[in-house]
């Protein structure tokens, strides 16, 4: 019985470091993240897990992250390409831990993206607003970055880096929403050719073709 007891935990390590699924971190894992400004991550519970593999099922997500601590929810949102969920933890810390050790690992081939969950509750549709294009981003600029820079006009609602999926690095452009036609004609006419970070950015209309 007892020798039962100790084959467990090295069955249940074997299924969830199979080397089909979970390989080691590809990338750094970002701390700060994508975060809107004002964000206080210390009372979140919840990470967001993005560019997961179309196989990936809910339980096998479940079975990933509760390796950092107990789950109190998991939902797995299901796309043609690649989807995306929410992983609900009791207790922060594991939490943070679950960043810092999961973003970048790959299931089935695909590097997950991992960060703190806040799209549902603090990002407004942006469906009707107008949207910029933003070009010849560096490396290290990220959503609150970009949002930080675009957030001088007061109608800004939005801004999203836009990444490579199979690196998990920045495409190096973006686009900005903006609730007012006016603020998004000022912010291309007053910031295109401006430094942000390490480069100038190029910003113009956005089409169809790039959204």
């Amino acid at each position: 019985m007892q020798q039962q007891r100790l084959k467990q935990p090295a069955m249940m390590q074997q299924s969830l470091y199979h080397p089909g699924l979970l390989a080691a971190p590809q990338i750094e894992p970002i701390l700060s993240g994508n975060l809107p400004p004002g964000f206080d991550s210390s009372t979140c519970r919840s990470v967001y897990v993005g560019n997961i593999h179309p196989q990936v099922t809910e339980p096998l997500l479940q079975e990933v992250f509760s390796s950092n601590g107990p789950i109190e929810g998991c939902k797995l949102i299901r796309k043609e390409k690649s989807s995306y969920g929410f992983v609900d933890f009791f207790d922060r810390r594991c939490a943070a831990l679950a960043i810092v050790t999961l973003n970048g690992r790959h299931l089935f081939g695909q590097p997950i993206k991992v960060n703190w969950a806040y799209a549902s509750s603090q990002r407004e549709d942006t469906s009707g607003h107008f949207n910029i294009f933003v070009g010849d981003l560096s490396p290290e600029v990220t959503d609150a970055t970009l949002f930080a820079c675009f957030s001088v006009y007061s109608s800004c609602s939005d801004a999203r880096v836009m990444w490579d999926q199979k690196t998990g690095r920045s495409r190096g452009f973006g686009f900005v929403s903006f609730r007012n036609q006016q603020d998004a004609q000022s912010a291309i006419n007053d910031l295109n050719g401006k430094w942000l970070g390490s480069r100038q950015i190029r910003c113009n209309w956005a089409t169809k073709g790039n959204l």
